[in-house]
């Protein structure tokens, strides 16, 4: 006998978190891009804010402006007290495998940088076989990652790695232009970025359901 769990997919929002509407749900996902820099006080009353949430299950990662969890790691991940926070590591909550990894393709001077190739498939290639939901900061290409120029900046190597793991879903942010959801028959991709090119909080959320064996 299946049932349904409900997942709440925010990204981006940039110390904006009061200001999203934030629907109920089983699982709350956040893709990176909690701050703004990145800073422990800030890291800190993100976490403030997750507390005040219903959901049963929060889990997020970091993204490019959280420096923090890059350059004071300990530090940062303790603040986390309110949610799960996965760095190249999984979890396994209401019957559901979740991934979350925070790279993204370099990307001017911020964290969590690799170069394209090589470096970045390495964190890739950590994925394992068998996980229904992916979380990344940025996008795979050719999947909600076309810029307000037009231009396609998602990663090659991570789209191999979504065509060869097909989790049911990928859920991302880091182009904030290209918020939505979309299907390549396989996976669900989801680009949940809440704050605009103008860093303003207006896209909603995005929920999705997905059957669990029970």
């Amino acid at each position: 006998m299946g049932r349904s769990v409900s997942v709440v997919c925010i990204s981006d929002t940039h110390n904006h978190h009061k200001k999203v509407d934030v629907p109920d749900g089983d699982i709350l996902i956040h893709a990176g891009d909690l701050t703004s820099r990145g800073k422990l006080p800030s890291i800190r009353k993100f976490n403030n804010w997750l507390g005040t949430l219903p959901h049963k299950h929060k889990i997020i990662i970091a993204g490019n402006h959280d420096f923090g969890f890059q350059n004071e790691p300990e530090e940062a991940r303790a603040l986390i007290t309110n949610a799960i926070y996965l760095e190249d590591e999984e979890v396994e909550v209401e019957g559901l495998r979740i991934y979350g990894s925070p790279w993204q393709p370099w990307f001017f001077n911020w964290a969590f940088n690799l170069h394209r190739g090589e470096e970045i498939r390495a964190k890739w290639n950590l994925i394992p076989e068998g996980i229904d939901i992916l979380v990344t900061h940025g996008p795979p290409w050719g999947h909600h990652d076309r810029t307000s120029r037009g231009e396609l900046v998602g990663c090659k190597d991570l789209l191999d790695t979504v065509h060869r793991l097909r989790p049911k879903f990928h859920i991302f942010g880091h182009i904030h232009e290209d918020h939505g959801m979309s299907t390549d028959g396989h996976t669900t991709f989801v680009n949940a970025s809440i704050c605009t090119l103008q860093y303003k909080p207006t896209q909603p959320p995005i929920v999705f359901e997905i059957d669990v064996s029970s």
